[in-house]
């Protein structure tokens, strides 16, 4: 991503916006159907795969009966992108550990190969995320931390518990982060070569030793971090996160619709050619010819975001319309001339 001129170095301009909604669906206590009620938060997070515009929805019970009106739920896996304060995802704090610790990289060093990642970060802000890399290996159940999960049990009745691995490259360690949802509050992160089931059940024993009620469970889907956190509170109910659920669901539609987009743009190779032959005239229909070309070729630069909004399927809709377009234009034309 090349910088935009006038604009500070770490300013993170998004690629493309993401709506997330809580993985519980339904009260926990009455079974009731969520409502989305307000926007819980909005930033932008640079991660390795892209720039985001993150929205976290939050919904609550409506049922008045049930007495949790003030309890929102929100996006576990919106809220596990990155760090409650921070714009910069848990992959690049990871990837900063690795640059610092394994390859022993200097702060200078880290800002360029994140700039050329295209995350845009100055030296200050290269030594930032290190130190925010270190705070997040500190995390643990301090005094202060019990006390704050008192009061949100008192308060919700119990703990929304997620659980995630971060692996910024294949063959690295994997970052695991638990984390309570209501609060956002991180409660262990380690990093683990194998992320074996036996590993992360000794991860949450310290949250399972405070014995507080726990509501519901949320991950992404890992079988060993879905095994671990069963195993650890067998009767409460999980949640696979929505986004990965849909990803893994929609593979084989993603599949086909990439080889539509691909059959697609090979149809409109020969656009090139008529644009030679309309270049340098002047006639009504040659203008006419231009625009419809141009419509057509900005059909190329159509790109979704999978699994909600397929690309080819975007490309062929707009190409019907043009085509649609083109033959009324047709028409009408032949209409003048009888």
């Amino acid at each position: 991503m090349k910088a935009r001129r006038g604009l500070p170095r770490n300013r993170l301009i998004p690629e493309k916006r993401i709506y997330f909604r809580p993985e519980l669906t339904h009260c926990p206590d009455c079974g009731t159907k969520l409502k989305r009620h307000h926007t819980a938060s909005h930033k932008i997070v640079a991660t390795l795969k892209g720039i985001l515009d993150v929205w976290n929805m939050a919904y609550h019970c409506p049922n008045e009966a049930c007495g949790k009106l003030e309890r929102y739920f929100r996006s576990a896996q919106a809220d596990a992108l990155c760090l409650k304060h921070t714009s910069y995802a848990y992959d690049v704090l990871v990837l900063v550990g690795e640059m610092r610790f394994k390859q022993h990289m200097t702060v200078t060093e880290i800002s360029e190969a994140l700039t050329q990642r295209a995350i845009p970060t100055s030296e200050r802000h290269a030594m930032r995320l290190y130190e925010w890399y270190l705070t997040l290996l500190r995390a643990s159940l301090t005094d202060d931390v019990k006390e704050d999960l008192k009061k949100i049990v008192k308060e919700h009745g119990g703990l929304l518990l997620s659980m995630d691995g971060v692996q910024p490259e294949k063959g690295n360690e994997t970052l695991y982060v638990v984390r309570e949802g209501f609060s956002g509050r991180i409660l262990a992160a380690k990093n683990l070569k194998s992320g074996s089931c036996s590993e992360l059940k000794a991860l949450l024993k310290p949250v399972k030793d405070l014995d507080y009620p726990v509501v519901g469970l949320v991950s992404d889907g890992q079988r060993s971090i879905r095994m671990a956190m069963e195993e650890t509170w067998g009767d409460t109910p999980y949640q696979y996160c929505q986004y990965h659920y849909l990803k893994d669901i929609a593979k084989p539609v993603v599949d086909l619709d990439r080889k539509l987009k691909t059959e697609i743009k090979k149809s409109l190779r020969g656009i090139r050619e008529i644009e030679k032959q309309v270049e340098h005239e002047s006639t009504v229909e040659a203008e006419v010819a231009r625009d419809y070309l141009a419509a057509t070729r900005s059909l190329l630069l159509e790109d979704g975001t999978p699994p909600l909004d397929l690309p080819g399927i975007r490309i062929y809709e707009n190409a019907q319309a043009v085509k649609a377009s083109l033959e009324q234009s047709e028409a009408k034309k032949g209409g003048l001339h009888s």
